[in-house]
């Protein structure tokens, strides 16, 4: 069972029409249904399940600007400003403390990738740099290991996944959203060639415009459109520690570990490196998209065939409006956590930082990530149907940057100036024979 996650108190009554549909309540669709409110739209948000009952709760909970693709800084920039600010802006505290993270170096060819990534920032990098030595000890104290280096950011921070969403959901609701849970989209409706309205299990909505933020459902929903989109899902496996005593404050990846901090004293803890994929029909249909990034990552991947295959092989089905969709089959998506996983996590976390030893573990979770072949997510209109726009494929990076990504929807879909240059995200780049050029460097 996933973590628990802060109620939202859904709408009683679905309204008739909205300017804006957003589909999914992760803290992709909330944020930008928040931006849209804040401006005078008319937005509604159709959520499936419960807010943040996916990914947006079950991630780690990191808000960083370091390390990330060159093509996403400027977007983190923007979202680290916001979570900054997020306490003003939502009347909550969604546990954003800038602690700092740190990505450690064993060795010296580690240490060249990190610094590699300093250059590519150039000026994004703002208040990132190299620490070694006492400074390193200092930022990790209680370690028996003796790092080579880390690359350090102390700007950026950690945040609250089961309390950020739905804060900001409930913000937004507080501003002239409508917030619905329990409320599958079942499919998209159109009129001149444009979008018209969303057909919901409880009715329809009319609108000039829907959002498809539904994290590894969004596939699903484009396929009923006549869409492509080649995303796939990774199972990523957390668990949270008891209250801990004299542990880190700063953030920090290893290769074989990572741990935040939490507001209740304890830490939420990861394998550094290890996912699992589960071999699904859509594996073999984009097989040819995302073998670039399984070239990289193959080490780092566990393949599985089992019954996930099957699941999607009945999701894959077409339904007319009229039927029970697979969106109100599962109404949250909750895998199994990757056991193996955490104990190797839980080992080395314990043999670097001895504070860890015999501390219990208090929950293990598991959620999939949505991944696209150049791990960089679509963020764009969909020109071939005017009124549509796509916000997916976060491939892991969505938590962080999400307040920045609600507000690049809501000047997409408003039509002003984005607040970053959106073309990196551009929706056709998957379409029109662009070779994916996954990120290499750290």
């Amino acid at each position: 069972m996933g973590p628990l996650v802060e109620p939202v108190t859904s709408a009683e009554r679905l309204p008739p029409q909205a300017d804006v549909v957003i589909v999914g309540g992760g803290i992709i669709g909330t944020s930008a249904a928040f931006s849209l409110a804040q401006r005078g739209v008319n937005v509604a948000l159709c959520e499936k399940g419960h807010i943040a009952g996916e990914q947006s709760s079950r991630n780690w909970g990191w808000c960083r600007r370091m390390g990330r693709d060159p093509r996403e800084l400027p977007l983190s920039v923007v979202a680290l400003r916001l979570w900054n600010e997020m306490h003003q802006l939502v009347g909550e505290d969604v546990g954003f403390r800038p602690a700092g993270i740190l990505y450690t170096c064993d060795d010296d060819a580690a240490v060249g990738r990190r610094e590699t990534w300093l250059k590519l920032a150039g000026d994004y990098a703002l208040d990132t740099r190299m620490v070694a030595g006492a400074e390193l000890e200092r930022l990790l104290p209680g370690s028996t290991r003796k790092f080579r280096a880390a690359l350090y950011t102390p700007s950026d921070g950690r945040a609250e996944p089961q309390k950020a969403a739905p804060a900001i959901a409930r913000a937004a609701a507080r501003r002239g959203a409508t917030i619905l849970t329990q409320c599958a989209v079942r499919g998209i409706e159109t009129a001149a060639g444009r979008v018209s309205a969303v057909v919901t299990e409880k009715g329809r909505i009319a609108c000039g415009s829907v959002v498809i933020a539904g994290g590894i459902w969004s596939r699903l929903l484009c396929q009923a459109q006549g869409l492509r989109l080649p995303q796939l899902a990774v199972r990523a496996s957390v668990m949270r520690t008891a209250p801990v005593e004299g542990g880190p404050e700063t953030a920090a990846w290893t290769p074989h570990f990572a741990f935040r901090k939490r507001l209740d004293g304890g830490y939420t803890v990861a394998d550094g490196s290890a996912n699992r994929y589960d071999i699904v029909p859509a594996s073999f249909r984009y097989l040819a998209d995302f073998f670039p990034v399984l070239k990289l990552e193959w080490k780092h991947l566990e393949l599985r065939f089992g019954g996930r295959f099957f699941e999607e092989w009945g999701f894959s089905r077409r339904r007319s409006p009229g039927e029970i969709s697979a969106f109100e089959k599962v109404r949250v998506m909750d895998p199994a956590p990757v056991a193996h996983q955490l104990e190797h996590a839980r080992r080395a976390l314990e043999q670097t930082f001895p504070v860890f030893k015999g501390v219990a573990i208090a929950q293990q979770w598991a959620g999939l990530i949505d991944a696209l072949p150049d791990t960089v997510p679509v963020i764009s209109p969909v020109d071939k149907l005017p009124g549509l726009f796509l916000a997916t494929g976060f491939s892991g990076h969505g938590f962080g940057i999400g307040p920045g990504v609600g507000h690049l929807v809501a000047d997409l879909v408003t039509g002003t100036k984005p607040v970053v240059d959106p073309s990196p995200f551009r929706y056709a780049r998957l379409i029109d024979g662009t070779r994916p050029n996954p990120y290499t460097g750290v």
